[in-house]
């Protein structure tokens, strides 16, 4: 036996006398799952809530037992089933094997899906591509099919890849847990129970009496990214990532940085690729070592910038969705000039970051219910998902601590003008 005692779901035990579950265990130990552990699941968050320092390696074994939990209780009715185990639960283990430093947040900064780098992994990285071919010789691909949402039955993917997937319910009670949001609390065993497969379609569906429990879980996921995922504390310390690294890749091309091989690689890979081999040895480990050199750098714009990151001295975020576009743009203009008189670069000391924020969308089929007359999609049967369909879009506005008192000055200068043109 291998038993992990997680915060969440209590102690995950896998048996090695079971073949897939001795298979997951091999497939842990690999060094490219374990630097998932070297990951933190939620980047930079935890310099807006603190205890927000659990790892890629916590939330992926979280999804398995998720995973395993449903599947295999679903599995006890519909026989057809037993023949995907090992793809869901590698599937749902690996999800994440691809993810860069900082997380979603180094696909920002550099480019990189994480999906598309865990498909690499699986085809390339020889210890876990060995595991798998020994297993079966078609067992990569099958995984690779569940990304892609390409296997022939759907209810495999929409399981680990869907809007009611096991991903997402892992994440969603292991963020709230570890950042203190209590509205992101779930309802797990009601969700299991209600999440059902239909053999006339191969889909996941939902039993119509678990309609309150997949209510609530999608006011969760809409509640959770409109206040820990997108909080403005956590777009300002990624913008302040996205410049200290947009500096050092100025500096490397003007060949004045001191970064090791694994790093330049990062910073230049548009130029030339990135091999796997340096993507792996990328965590965040050897990020933040570097932005501790840099902040004694020359530069003193890169030092800065470093500074300022580690000594969680942020930049500031300030609502600007009710402003016209051209308000908006006159604002950060008027900004620009006052930070240029402070000496301060306003391309790298302020910008915009626009954030979309939707509770449910039909994203690979929605979310279907069994009902007497059929399946039906979530949101016609429910109004209160129909209400969670409309995007919202929110506008914020990087800026410097220095540049506070004159920028909420021009804001309600602005809003005062905005308001008198209403009245007019």
């Amino acid at each position: 036996m291998r038993t992990y005692h997680d915060p969440l779901h209590g102690a995950i035990t896998l048996d090695r006398a079971d073949a897939v579950e001795n298979l997951l265990i091999q497939l842990i130990d690999t060094p490219a799952f374990q630097r998932l552990r070297r990951i933190r699941q939620l980047g930079p968050a935890s310099l807006t809530f603190h205890g927000a320092e659990s790892s890629r390696f916590t939330h992926s074994l979280g999804v398995m037992a998720i995973a395993r939990q449903a599947f295999d209780r679903l599995a006890q009715r519909y026989a057809e089933l037993r023949p995907y185990r090992a793809t869901v639960l590698c599937a749902a283990l690996l999800h994440d094997l691809g993810h860069g430093p900082f997380s979603h947040t180094a696909e920002e900064i550099f480019g990189n899906p994480h999906e598309v780098w865990t498909c690499r992994i699986l085809r390339d990285y020889q210890p876990i591509a060995d595991l798998l071919h020994q297993f079966a010789p078609d067992l990569s691909w099958q995984i690779e099919q569940v990304y892609s949402h390409q296997h022939p039955v759907p209810f495999v993917w929409q399981l680990i890849s869907s809007q009611l997937d096991c991903d997402r319910l892992d994440y969603l009670l292991r963020d709230s847990y570890f950042t203190g949001a209590s509205y992101g609390q779930l309802d797990l065993e009601r969700i299991l129970l209600a999440i059902d497969y239909d053999p006339l379609s191969q889909q996941l569906v939902v039993a119509r009496k678990g309609l309150a429990a997949i209510e609530h879980y999608l006011v969760v996921r809409y509640f959770m990214y409109a206040q820990v995922y997108n909080h403005a504390k956590n777009l300002a310390a990624t913008w302040l990532l996205e410049q200290a690294f947009g500096r050092a890749r100025e500096l490397l091309a003007q060949g004045s940085l001191t970064a090791d091989e694994t790093v330049q690689a990062w910073l230049q890979q548009k130029a030339k690729g990135l091999s796997l081999a340096h993507y792996l040895a990328g965590d965040d480990i050897v990020f933040m070592y570097h932005l501790q050199r840099w902040q004694l750098s020359s530069d003193r714009l890169l030092a800065d910038l470093c500074r300022r990151f580690l000594d969680r001295d942020l930049p500031k975020a300030i609502e600007v969705t009710d402003l016209a576009p051209s308000q908006q743009h006159q604002l950060l203009q008027q900004l620009a000039a006052n930070l240029s008189r402070q000496s301060l670069d306003p391309k790298r000391y302020s910008g915009f970051r626009k954030v979309w924020n939707r509770g449910y969308t039909l994203y690979q089929r929605g979310i279907k219910l069994k009902s007497e007359t059929g399946l039906q999609e979530i949101s016609q049967l429910s109004p209160l998902v129909k209400t969670l369909v409309k995007p919202v879009q929110r506008v914020w506005l990087i800026y410097p601590a220095e540049a506070e008192p004159q920028l909420l000055q021009l804001k309600a200068s602005l809003e005062q003008h905005l308001s008198f043109s209403e009245t007019v």
